[in-house]
This record gives C-alpha cells, sequence and structure tokens, in this order.
C-alpha cells in the first residue's frame, strides 16, 4: 500500500536536478537575503513593493520602497541595466512579488523573489526595520 506522499513516483534525479536547477532561478530566502545584507555581500537590490504606508509601518533591513503599481524605466534608470532586483511583499497570501518580478523581467531587468514576504522574514526570527 502506498500513500499520497509516494503517489504519484518522484521524478528521475535528472529532471528533479532541472527542476529545482530552474526554480532557483527565480526565487531566493529570507536566509540567503539576510546571511548577505550582514556579511557586506549583499550583490542586489531589495525591493519591497508593498504600498509606501506598508512599508513605513515595517519593512525589511536595507530595503527600498517601489510598489510594483510605480515601476516603471523611469524609476529604474539610477540603476545598471544589469543590476539584479530581489522583490518581497506580505507574504504566501500576496502577489505583489509576483506581479513586481513579471514588470521587472518586463522591462528587461534581472529579478528574483523573496519567497515568503515580510511573513516569513518575522517567522524567521528576523526584525523589521521603521
Amino acid at each position: 500500500m502506498s500513500s499520497a506522499v509516494s503517489r504519484p513516483k518522484a521524478a528521475e534525479s535528472n529532471i528533479t536536478l532541472t527542476h529545482f536547477n530552474a526554480l532557483l532561478t527565480f526565487e531566493t530566502d529570507c536566509w540567503d537575503v539576510h546571511h548577505a545584507s550582514i556579511n557586506e555581500t549583499k550583490d542586489f537590490v531589495l525591493l519591497d513593493v508593498r504600498a509606501q504606508s506598508h512599508f513605513d509601518q515595517g519593512h525589511v533591513i536595507g530595503a527600498l520602497c517601489l510598489p510594483h503599481s510605480q515601476m516603471n524605466q523611469g524609476r529604474l534608470a539610477e540603476y545598471d541595466q544589469e543590476t539584479l532586483f530581489v522583490v518581497y511583499c506580505a507574504g504566501p497570501h500576496c502577489n505583489g512579488a509576483d506581479k513586481a518580478a513579471l514588470k521587472l523581467a518586463k522591462l528587461g531587468r534581472p529579478v528574483k523573489k523573496m519567497i515568503g514576504g515580510v511573513t516569513g522574514w518575522l517567522d524567521e526570527g528576523f526584525h523589521l526595520e521603521v
């Protein structure tokens, strides 16, 4: 008798490798963002894509506020075309980071989503900046 976990059968290793390698090109997590930030290896611009009022109530340390609805080439002009942007929103219940990532990609900008957003950041025990 098999469980719902083992049905369907797990993918073969080469397929799994391709899948998870591709997945990590689209997203990062709170720990990796935090580690880069505190170890001075931050080679990306962290964007909080929520409304300014939410950003003002608390945001990830070092983040800049740029709501996805305000993203355009003009707002990004100060950044080199190859600058990596990492976007986040409120959390798993919010698709603002997905909308921002889509908009940045349409503008030809490299982008990753920080999975978990503010909720994930707090769940990991990290603090917000006000």
